[in-house]
């Protein structure tokens, strides 16, 4: 068995994910009064993220059930122990990295979240699975949070946050990710110069798409 498919974090993510399954409907009218155009422009903004998120602060926007169980099985296999997360939203994610972590023997995961009543939902999760002593929760803009006191070496790295900021976030992590280290990016169709960026040959990185709307990167450089 592990912490992932045993209790109490199996029946908790279980249900979280149905909550969250429930929520989807509720998606919409987090843009009500804009076009679809001006959504879509909004989803991918550097500038406007903060507007965007204020208006889903009561939407858990979590990671698919899949999704999550790579996340576990990449920390797991690369025996990550410095995990870095852009986006805590109700801690879902979170639950499967700090289980990894907690698999691999202890260390950290690093997560922010800019929207306090987010962290608070987020913190009861984690506590609530038993985790919580593994992550370390930053409240704030993440280009302000995690533009200082990093590992000195990341294993692993979830991008889950405003799509527009992934290659800014990168920017302030990229000097501080070991050889072999990975990336995930949720949904980064959505930050162009993202992908440009980790695909780029000879740009330091070995990048493919999984699903629909993940890209994997590793460090090679």
């Amino acid at each position: 068995m592990t912490t992932l498919n045993s209790e109490p974090v199996a029946s908790l993510l279980d249900r979280l994910f149905t909550e969250a399954d429930a929520c989807r409907i509720d998606i919409p009218a987090a843009f009500a009064g804009m076009t679809d155009d001006q959504a879509h422009a909004m989803l991918g903004s550097r500038t406007d993220y903060l507007d965007l998120y204020t208006r889903m602060k009561d939407l858990p926007l979590p990671v698919s059930r899949e999704a999550g169980s790579l996340l576990y099985m990449l920390a797991r296999f690369g025996n990550a122990r410095s995990i870095v997360e852009f986006g805590t939203s109700f801690g879902i994610s979170t639950l499967h990295l700090a289980a990894a972590i907690r698999d691999n023997g202890g260390g950290r995961v690093i997560t922010t979240e800019f929207e306090p009543s987010k962290i608070a939902r987020a913190r009861r999760n984690i506590e609530a699975g038993g985790l919580l002593d593994l992550v370390e929760i930053r409240e704030g803009d993440a280009l302000v949070t995690l533009g200082h006191d990093l590992p000195e070496s990341i294993d692993l790295v979830l991008l889950d946050g405003a799509k527009g900021l992934y290659n800014d976030i990168l920017d302030l992590l990229e000097s501080r990710l070991r050889p072999g280290a990975l990336l995930v990016g949720d949904n980064a169709d959505m930050c162009p110069e993202y992908l440009e960026r980790v695909r780029a040959i000879g740009g330091g990185y070995l990048s493919i798409p999984f699903a629909d709307d993940v890209e994997i990167s590793m460090k090679i450089g």
